[in-house]
């Protein structure tokens, strides 16, 4: 395949503008416009759609690593919200013609639909090896159908633009009043399913919560209630819940702290179980005296091995962030449980006296085997103790 900027490419109707300047030209993808946000890189070989929709991604330009993004085309079932967050896609090849039985539109019809902007035929390999090297970086990517957008100004852009570190988003992602969710998760055949009895009640909190994470808890058997990010501690109570439920989210957990932390705090003086993925990880972290911080590219993938300490076991797990609890600050009373075998990072935490717990990865997403989905179970336990 010819690069976009290749004599014997077609003209480029794309570009990405990295805010130290580094420009990637190619073609576009999607709805044609400008977006603007943080650049980082996904190592997934499958499951784009969940990606896409994936609220975390709220403020970023995915860059997928593997280069056929596409083939599958997209359906209705494989989403983890009903809009997508990110803010746009960059990708090496173009995107070709479904070819699965499931498929009920073309990943750029789809993309189109949602108003996303893309860009393909941009050498992947090179960019993530700029973000990789010096960090993540914001950029500006235009989609002009009718000639190459214009560099300068995407520049400009994206040195405008403040970064997520200090950004709180959760609000923007999170639903705006409670509800009920009773769906289960996916099978072959008869799809989705639905709550039949439920033996407890759980309380989730929606900092940007993943349609899965709510599956599998209601196929445990739970009554789930969906309460906005920044629901209060009474209104949480209210429910009677028997656990609570702390959800992945998009931008900085400090940001996002400064009201969900002491809501935290209270839930965790009841005693309930409390147990959180992601954001609701670093959340939980904060709430319990430690310190987050931003990483130099964060973890987004569906092949990171993570290893529990306790046991010495090795799970394979999806993951999706940009920051990290900081190992050494945790208190006295809450350990670490889990860390990653990529780069150390403490991957999960416990607290001693209470059943309370948290991993920073993905246990709902299924990255081929599902080694993380005992921790769904592990939660039910503590609430029938």
């Amino acid at each position: 395949m010819t690069d976009a900027s290749s004599p014997t490419a077609p003209p480029a109707t794309a570009a990405l503008v990295l805010a130290d300047g580094t420009v990637f030209r190619g073609r576009g993808v999607g709805a044609p416009g400008i977006a603007v946000g943080e650049v980082c890189f996904n190592t997934a070989m499958t499951g784009y759609q969940e990606i896409l929709t994936d609220p975390s991604y709220a403020g970023q330009l995915i860059t997928f690593t593997f280069p056929h993004i596409g083939n599958v085309g997209t359906n209705d079932e494989d989403i983890e919200a009903p809009t997508p967050a990110a803010r746009g896609v960059i990708l090496r090849a173009d995107i070709t013609e479904p070819a699965n039985f499931r498929s009920t539109r073309p990943l750029d019809e789809w993309l189109n639909g949602h108003g996303l902007t893309g860009i393909s035929s941009v050498d992947t390999r090179r960019l993530t090896r700029v973000l990789r090297d010096a960090g993540a970086q914001v950029g500006a990517l235009g989609f002009t159908p009718e000639g190459e957008p214009d560099s300068a100004e995407l520049l400009g852009l994206a040195r405008a633009w403040p970064g997520l570190e200090g950004m709180e988003l959760a609000k923007e992602v999170c639903c705006t009043q409670s509800f009920e969710w009773t769906e289960t998760p996916w099978r072959l055949g008869p799809g989705y399913g639905a709550l039949d009895a439920a033996q407890r009640r759980v309380v989730a909190i929606d900092f940007g919560a993943k349609r899965n994470i709510l599956r599998c808890l209601a196929g445990q058997g739970c009554a789930v209630t969906v309460v906005p990010a920044s629901a209060s501690a009474a209104e949480i109570m209210a429910f009677e819940p028997d656990g609570i439920f702390l959800s992945n989210g998009p931008g900085d957990p400090a940001a996002t702290g400064e009201y969900a932390v002491p809501v935290i705090r209270e839930l965790v003086a009841t005693g309930l179980p409390v147990f959180g993925i992601c954001l609701g990880h670093q959340l939980l972290a904060l709430a319990l005296g430690a310190a987050t911080r931003k990483m130099l590219f964060g973890h987004r993938g569906a092949n990171h091995p993570v290893k529990e300490i306790a046991t010495g076991r090795i799970e394979i797990t999806s993951q999706n962030h940009g920051f990290e609890v900081v190992p050494e600050s945790l208190p006295k009373g809450v350990s670490a449980t889990h860390v990653s075998l990529f780069d150390g990072s403490l991957e999960g935490l416990a607290m001693a006296d209470k059943p309370v717990f948290s991993v920073q990865y993905h246990p709902e997403a299924s990255p081929g085997p599902q080694d993380a989905h005992h921790l769904f179970a592990r939660f039910i336990e503590l609430m029938e103790k």
